[in-house]
């Protein structure tokens, strides 16, 4: 499974808590939106992440 930023995107968008989790890793580790929502897919969607499903979805 490839990483897309669309898909990513999208997934954050339909998903209050991934919302809230990117906000937190944008903050905390003071980065970009492109390169914290890279951060976010492989840690809860790479790899049978608790989100891979709703992410092969789109």
């Amino acid at each position: 499974m490839q990483y897309s930023k669309t898909k990513m995107e999208q997934l954050v968008k339909n998903n209050a808590e991934l919302t809230q989790r990117l906000k937190h890793i944008m903050k905390e580790h003071e980065l970009e939106k492109s390169f914290a929502l890279k951060a976010l897919y492989h840690a809860e969607v790479k790899e049978s992440g608790r989100f891979m499903k709703d992410y092969q979805e789109l």
